[in-house]
């Protein structure tokens, strides 16, 4: 069975990808907790596509969420499934750029990009079959 790690990229990949998990997760019947909270067993059959299986029965989107800035990860974290994701698994860099940013231009983006890639290969590596890998 295929699993799929989800990249969610920047103010709208992670807008449009919380609003996935939230519809995904109630087919599922997975609830904003992760918890399994269905009425079939039929929504457990193909569950370890898109989640991980934690400690306590509970289920962790196999995502990845990046921005260079805090201010989309903040607003994801406090939705209303913003805690079902690992916190780990959430990357973004410092809000703003001042004075200092600019002399450094290009060091918070190849941060970003390096914490999301090792992530991402940590991600992959737990994976049991690693056919997908959707970039959004």
């Amino acid at each position: 069975m295929p699993e799929i790690v989800y990249i969610q990229a920047g103010r709208c990949g992670n807008q449009m990808v919380a609003k996935f998990w939230e519809i995904i997760s109630d087919e599922h019947g997975i609830d904003a907790t992760g918890s399994y909270h269905g009425n079939s067993h039929l929504q457990l059959e193909r569950i370890n596509v898109y989640y991980n299986e934690a400690a306590g029965n509970r289920y962790v989107p196999r995502a990845i969420l990046v921005d260079l800035e805090p201010g989309t990860i903040d607003s994801v974290r406090s939705g209303p499934f913003g805690q079902i994701f690992r916190p780990d698994n959430f990357v973004f860099g410092h809000s703003g750029l001042n004075s200092v940013d600019k002399g450094t231009s290009g060091l918070r983006e190849k941060w970003v990009m390096s914490q999301a890639m090792l992530l991402q290969r940590n991600q992959l590596l737990m994976m049991e079959a690693k056919e997908w890998l959707q970039k959004i």
